[in-house]
């Protein structure tokens, strides 16, 4: 039974809320029978090693514990308590105060936080930030003390908690392990190669758990593994471990071979990577990417030029209608200051038929860079003109002959237009049907406020112009002679002490003029004023001129009241703002007659 408790408390004892299994351990102990003196005192002992461990231990309720084993110690031998206790105070008063902080930074954490693959939610990062947070306080060695051994058990524990939670997350597996490599090298370094074994076989370990879990198709996990067992001078671990990855049926095995190649490269020589080569041409599963890291790992290593050329031509055969194989091959080319050979590339590539007009977009733009690099005037039109006359097949490039242009005088991010004037002759258009768009980029703004212009446009309120006429007015004209039915109403809204007024204008002549105003004292009411025109004399900036000077220099007093049956009958209404401007079309008749007031004069002018 006591070994149960130990293995339990190697497991869990360093956690928060252990206090519980201390607790009940010094008691199963303390209940133990004991016959003889020996067994008495070996009793004793148990007891008080378990204790001095708790008390040491930053935990919840670690004040009781020390109360237990300070009464424990008083009831065996009082003199021997006080030295106890004067010993282990202070190892005590740091696990007290290392558990304040310990309870502080794992509020928030929730422990049964489901294991499943990264969503990107809120909640999910919120706990990644708070587990996180936990592991660089544990790296900070709260507990100040000098032992790396203890120190790398509490933050291994911490590990070991958040892969409970975030197991599905390969960052955590991958620091674990880099910890645990870390701490060996440390080890290393001071000459204990025992500890320093120890903590290897325990990273090779956290590797081995990380890549037969949840994240066995992870291939980074599975490239760190093989990097850290290259490290040890063990290939034929990393061997099998390339070949674990590569024996997954569902998981493209590109990648894993060029690592592969680039590995037998390091470890082995060139032949081992040219086998390793060979074995990734006959998987049917693996992509024109293994042809080019052999080429170039050919050129780069062995410094053969031969090779890579029939490499390259190799994968030129066998994907023959890969744009982005081909590119890379140019690229090659380009590097190579091998002008005749590119050239000849371009034409076969173009004039082959197996890339659609669609895929041959990059191919196109890059035969034309090129040729405006090393090539004269006519050479250049001549390419664009059979450039022009393939891509004018695709919709994005009809009648878009100035677009195409562009290519012609761009350099790297420097293009011959703004931004505005790309987007406006159809350039974006083009960039879409790029490969990969995303490697062009367009240029920014000429500065910053040009941004913050449009910004503060769009929140501007504007009026709708599509129903907007050419200001013509006319004498008397009579309601549904304009083609836009209906009467325009402007509505202006304002603070005015405690009144509430509604001015009506009309247009006589050409000249607006107020034909009745009404005002009535209500007590915390907006002032209100309402103008009513003919839809066609509605001129958005004359008519807010007029107004604005009306305001300023007529006088609102004794209008008489019209009465609610007349032709020019006024409307109220109450706002909930201080200042706005709204436009209304329609008749005007859902606003209801405005009641009869008594007028008098007001003064002063209202402040708009």
């Amino acid at each position: 039974m006591a070994q149960s408790y130990d293995f339990a408390l190697e497991k869990i004892g360093m956690d928060i809320q252990s206090f519980s299994i201390w607790n009940e351990y010094t008691t199963f102990l303390k209940q133990v029978e004991a016959v003889g003196q020996y067994a008495e005192n070996q009793r004793i002992s148990a007891v008080r090693k378990v204790y001095q461990k708790a008390v040491m231990t930053p935990m919840i309720s670690v004040e009781t514990l020390w109360k237990d084993y300070i009464a424990f110690e008083n009831g065996i031998n009082p003199i021997i308590a006080e030295k106890m206790s004067m010993e282990r105070s202070r190892d005590y008063m740091n696990a007290r105060r290392v558990a304040k902080e310990y309870e502080a930074i794992t509020r928030g954490l929730n422990r049964n936080y489901p294991s499943i693959p990264p969503t990107g939610s809120n909640e999910e990062s919120k706990q990644v930030s708070l587990w996180k947070k936990y592991i660089a306080w544990e790296k900070a060695n709260p507990l100040r003390t000098e032992d790396p051994t203890v120190l790398a058990r509490r933050i291994m524990f911490a590990y070991e908690q958040c892969l409970l939670c975030l197991g599905h997350h390969p960052d955590v597996w991958y620091e674990a392990a880099l910890f645990l490599e870390n701490t060996a090298k440390t080890f290393t370094e001071k000459g204990d190669n025992n500890s320093a074994k120890v903590f290897f076989e325990e990273a090779a370990l956290m590797y081995e758990r990380a890549t037969s879990g949840v994240l066995n198709k992870n291939l980074l996990l599975y490239f760190s593994y093989a990097d850290f067992e290259e490290g040890r001078m063990k290939y034929e671990k990393v061997h099998s471990t390339y070949q674990k990855i590569l024996d997954i049926e569902d998981v493209d095995p590109t990648l894993a071979f060029v690592q592969y190649m680039k590995f037998a490269r390091r470890a082995e020589g060139i032949k081992s990577a040219r086998s390793i080569f060979k074995k990734a041409r006959e998987d049917p599963r693996s992509k024109y990417h293994i042809y080019v890291a052999a080429a170039l790992m050919e050129y780069y290593c062995s410094k053969d030029q031969n090779i890579a050329f029939r490499i390259f031509e190799l994968g030129l055969k066998k994907f023959p209608d890969d744009p982005e194989f081909t590119m890379c091959y140019l690229d090659y080319l380009s590097h190579l200051n091998e002008d005749n050979n590119t050239r000849v590339l371009f034409e076969r590539v173009l004039t082959s038929g197996n890339l659609p007009a669609e895929k041959s977009v990059d191919i196109w733009n890059k035969f034309l860079e090129f040729e405006s690099n090393i090539g004269d005037l006519s050479s250049i039109i001549k390419i664009e003109k059979r450039r022009s006359s393939v891509l004018n097949q695709l919709k994005e490039f009809e009648g878009k002959e100035t677009a195409q242009i562009v290519d012609r005088y761009k350099f790297l991010d420097l293009f011959p237009c703004s931004t505005y004037e790309l987007k406006a002759i159809g350039y974006t258009d083009v960039l879409s049907v790029s490969s990969n768009p995303n490697k062009i980029i367009l240029p920014l703004m000429n500065s910053d406020h040009v941004d913050d212009h449009e910004e503060n446009e769009d929140k501007i309120c504007r009026p709708d112009f599509s129903q907007m006429v050419p200001f013509k007015p006319k004498m008397d004209a009579y309601p549904g002679e304009h083609f836009i039915p209906g009467k325009a109403h402007i509505l202006l809204i304002g603070y005015y002490s405690n009144c509430v007024c509604a001015i009506e204008i009309s247009h006589v002549g050409g000249v607006e003029f107020p034909m009745a105003t009404h005002r009535h004292t209500v007590s915390n009411e907006p002032f209100s004023v309402y103008f009513r025109v003919p839809s066609h004399s509605l001129c958005i900036s004359t008519f807010f001129f007029l107004i604005g000077a009306y305001l300023h220099n007529f006088n609102i007093h004794r209008w008489k009241l019209p009465n609610a049956t007349s032709s020019h009958s006024s409307r109220i209404y109450y706002p909930s703002c201080d200042i706005l401007s709204r436009t209304f079309r329609g008749s005007g008749s859902s606003y209801g007659s405005f009641p009869s007031l008594t007028t008098t004069r007001c003064s002063p002018t209202p402040n708009w």
